[in-house]
C-alpha cells in the first residue's frame, strides 16, 4: 500500500507538473515571441522609410546599426540583406544562425517568419521580416532584416518552473507515504489480530475471540471468525464429551467383565482338563469355549490397558537396564528362546520401564511368530549413534505386510488381511506397542524387507522425557 500510494503520488505530481510546465512554458515563450516580433516590426517601420533602394552595403550597415542601437542591453543582433549583400550589427549570437530555409521563406513571403534555434549558449529566437512597399503591402522590395535575440530570461523562468515542480513533488510524496502508512495501519491491524487469533486457536485456545469494531468488511470478517470459533468450540467440546463417555464406557464394561471372565476362565480350565474323557463333539466344544474365553479375557485386558492410556493414568517406573539381558528374559519367560534368532550385544543400556519394554517386545515377537508363515524370526539390538539410545528390530521372512495395510498397521482393531479377522488376536497389540514406545519418547516403524518379510523397528532414547509426551495427531512413521 505504501509503494502504491507513493507511486500514485509521484505519477500524479509529475503528471500535473509536466502539464503545468508545458502550458506555462508555451505561454512564456509565446508571449516573449509576440512581444519581440511586435517590437522588431515597429523598429523596422520607423527606420526603413528613410532609406533609398536599391540599397548598397553602407545602407544595409546603417539600417542594422540603427535597429540595434536602442536594444544592445537585450542582446539583439540584426542582419540586413539585399540580394547578395549582407550587413550585421550588435553583440548577440552569431549571424550564422539564420538558416537557409528561413531566408528562403522570408524572401518569398510578405509576412514575418520566426523560429527557435538551439545554440551553444541556450535557445535563440530568430525572426525574419521582409520589407514591403507602403503602397502595396504584398509587394516585396527585396530588402529583408533578421533579428537574432537570446532567450536567456525565458530559459531562467522555465528552469524556475522545473524547480518549483520538483519542490512540489517531494511534499506530495511525503504526504502520500504518510497517508499510506495510516491507511495500511488501519487495514493491517485487524488482519494481524486475525492472524494472532488463528494461531492461538491452532495452539488449542478455542475460546479466542476478536473484538468487532465498525461496520466495514473487516468487521464482518471478525464477526464471521467469532461465529466460526464459537461453532468449532462447541463441536470440539461435544466431541470431547463423547470421547470421554466412550472411554468411560469401555473402561466400565471391561472392568465389569473381568469378574465373570475370571470365573469362566476357571471353569473352562477345569473343562479343558477333563476334555480327554468326553466324546469328540463335546471335547471340540470344550476346546472352542476355552479358546474363545481366553481370547475374550485378553481382549478385556487390552481394552483396560488402552483405557488407561486414553485417561492418562499410565506412569513409567523406569530403571537403568542392560537391554540385551531384558530382551533375553522376555524370550525365556515365554519359551521362545529356541524359536528366535538373536543379535543382542552386551553393554547397550537405557533407562526404561521393564514391564512395558517386555510388553513391546512380546507383542512384536509374538506377531512375527504367528504371522511369519513359520519362517525364522530374528530379534536384534543395536546402539544408536553418539550414545543417543538403542534400536530394537524384530524381523521375519514371511509373506510380509500388504502395502495398503502399512499406513493403518498401528490403528486400534486393525487387522491386515481377511485371514486374521477371526484370529485370537484382539487387534490392539500394535496399538499398545505404539503407546508404550511413545511414553518412552521413542518411535516404532513398520516396513517390508526387500528380500521378503516384515520388519518392525523400535527406537528408544537414552532416557525418557521428563514431561509427558503428547499423543501424535497422525499414526506412527511407516516406511514402505
Amino acid at each position: 500500500m505504501v509503494l502504491a500510494f507513493a507511486l500514485v503520488a509521484v505519477v500524479s505530481a509529475l503528471g500535473t507538473g509536466a502539464l503545468t510546465f508545458r502550458e506555462a512554458r508555451n505561454g512564456v515563450l509565446q508571449r516573449s515571441q509576440d512581444s519581440v516580433v511586435d517590437q522588431f516590426r515597429d523598429e523596422v517601420g520607423q527606420v526603413v522609410p528613410g532609406l533609398v533602394t536599391p540599397a548598397d552595403q553602407a545602407t544595409l550597415q546603417e539600417l542594422a546599426s540603427r535597429l540595434v542601437s536602442g536594444h544592445r542591453a537585450q542582446g539583439w543582433r540584426v542582419v540586413a540583406a539585399y540580394g547578395r549583400l549582407r550587413a550585421d550589427a550588435g553583440s548577440g549570437p552569431a549571424p550564422g544562425l539564420v538558416g537557409r530555409e528561413l531566408r528562403g521563406r522570408v524572401e518569398t513571403r510578405s509576412v514575418a517568419v520566426f523560429q527557435r534555434v538551439r545554440a551553444r549558449g541556450g535557445t535563440v529566437l530568430v525572426i525574419g521580416l521582409p520589407v514591403t512597399y507602403a503602397s502595396d503591402p504584398h509587394a516585396l522590395s527585396g530588402l529583408s532584416v533578421y533579428l537574432i535575440v537570446p532567450q536567456s530570461g525565458e530559459e531562467a523562468y522555465v528552469a524556475a518552473l522545473v524547480s518549483a515542480v520538483e519542490r512540489a513533488a517531494l511534499p506530495a510524496l511525503g504526504l502520500a507515504v504518510l497517508l499510506a502508512l495510516l491507511l495500511a495501519r488501519g487495514v493491517l491491524r485487524p488482519v494481524r489480530e486475525l492472524r494472532r487469533a488463528q494461531r492461538r486457536m491452532a495452539d488449542g485456545d478455542l475460546g479466542t475471540r476478536l473484538k468487532v469494531q465498525g461496520s466495514d468488511e473487516l468487521a464482518d470478517l471478525a464477526g464471521a471468525f467469532n461465529e466460526t470459533a464459537a461453532a468449532l468450540e462447541k463441536s470440539v467440546a461435544e466431541l470431547r464429551r463423547m470421547e470421554a463417555r466412550a472411554r468411560r464406557f469401555a473402561a466400565d464394561v471391561s472392568h465389569e467383565l473381568r469378574t465373570p471372565l475370571a470365573a469362566m476362565t476357571a471353569v473352562t480350565d477345569v473343562l479343558a482338563d477333563e476334555a480327554p474323557r468326553f466324546d469328540k463333539d463335546t471335547a471340540d466344544a470344550v476346546r472352542l469355549v476355552t479358546e474363545e474365553t481366553m481370547r475374550l479375557a485378553r481382549l478385556v485386558d487390552d481394552l483396560m490397558e488402552i483405557s488407561r492410556f486414553d485417561a492418562g493414568a499410565i506412569a513409567l517406573h523406569t530403571d537403568d537396564l542392560d537391554l540385551a539381558e531384558s530382551l533375553r528374559r522376555t524370550l525365556s519367560t515365554r519359551g521362545w528362546t529356541g524359536r528366535v534368532e538373536t543379535e543382542l550385544p552386551a553393554g547397550v543400556r537405557a533407562r526404561v520401564d521393564p514391564r512395558r519394554l517386555d510388553v513391546v517386545v512380546a507383542n512384536l515377537v509374538g506377531n512375527a511368530l504367528k504371522h511369519g508363515g513359520g519362517a525364522p524370526v530374528r530379534l536384534a539390538l543395536r546402539p544408536l549413534p553418539s550414545g543417543r539410545g538403542a534400536e530394537i528390530e524384530v524381523s521375519d521372512r514371511g509373506p510380509g505386510i500388504p502395502e495398503a495395510a502399512l499406513p493403518h498397521l498401528f490403528e486400534r482393531f486393525f487387522k491386515a488381511g481377511a485371514a486374521r479377522t477371526r484370529s485370537e488376536s484382539s487387534g490392539l497389540g500394535l496399538a499398545i506397542v505404539r503407546e508404550n514406545v511413545r511414553l518412552h519418547g521413542g518411535v516404532v516403524t513398520a516396513a517390508n524387507r526387500a528380500e521378503g518379510g516384515a520388519v518392525f523397528t523400535v527406537r528408544l532414547p537414552k532416557r525418557p522425557p521428563r514431561v509427558p509426551v503428547e499423543r501424535p495427531a497422525a499414526g506412527p512413521e511407516v516406511r514402505p
